[in-house]
């Protein structure tokens, strides 16, 4: 796994970008909607300081752009409509995996659903440009600071706590979905029984 190339790139780097920009997702998140919210406000699914969706939305813009990066015109464009619909995708997923979607844009001019926004289209654009202008040279530099061994040891330790914050949390939901069905289900025999 750690050895092996993805899209002509060293694994071991995509994996720890992966972890970098989750984490600096979770936190540059987890502050605006701290702030928003008045007060401390975790943004990841899990317990941990983690929005996979940052990274997978990074490395997915990064690999994929990365043959427009001559052009911040292009970037901007395409790192809209690229992210949107990578935004899009995962509120559907989280609709069918947890029956909800963990943003709302519908006070938002614009919006398709409440899922997406054309201020957030724009935002994308723009993070496009500061990914490939500034933000991955800063994380691929701090890769390429951390020892190979170092960086496999701590990054393995990382996505095994990951997958069990992961697994716990959705175990939870999926017991608090039954027990919510088995009230439901108790109510309706309860009502028909009375009648």
């Amino acid at each position: 796994m750690w050895n092996t190339t993805l899209f002509g790139i060293e694994s071991y780097k995509m994996i720890l970008w992966f972890l970098t920009y989750s984490i600096l997702g979770w936190v540059v998140e987890s502050i605006y909607m701290s702030i928003c919210n008045r007060k401390l406000t975790n943004r990841g699914f899990a317990k941990g300081p983690i929005c996979p969706i940052y990274g997978v939305g990074a490395l997915t813009v990064f690999v994929i752009l990365r043959p427009y990066s001559h052009s911040l015109l292009l970037l901007f464009l395409l790192g809209s409509v690229l992210a949107t619909t990578l935004e899009y995708i995962t509120a559907i997923i989280m609709n069918k995996m947890f029956g909800e979607i963990w943003w709302d844009y519908t006070d938002k001019p614009f919006n398709y659903k409440g899922i997406l926004c054309l201020e957030s289209s724009i935002a994308w654009g723009f993070y496009t440009v500061i990914l490939f202008t500034f933000l991955h040279g800063f994380v691929d530099g701090l890769v390429n600071r951390i020892p190979f061994s170092v960086g496999k040891t701590v990054g393995t330790i990382i996505l095994a706590l990951v997958a069990v914050d992961y697994t716990i949390v959705m175990y939870k939901q999926k017991k608090e979905s039954l027990f919510k069905c088995v009230l439901e289900i108790k109510e309706n025999i309860s009502f028909r029984i009375r009648r």
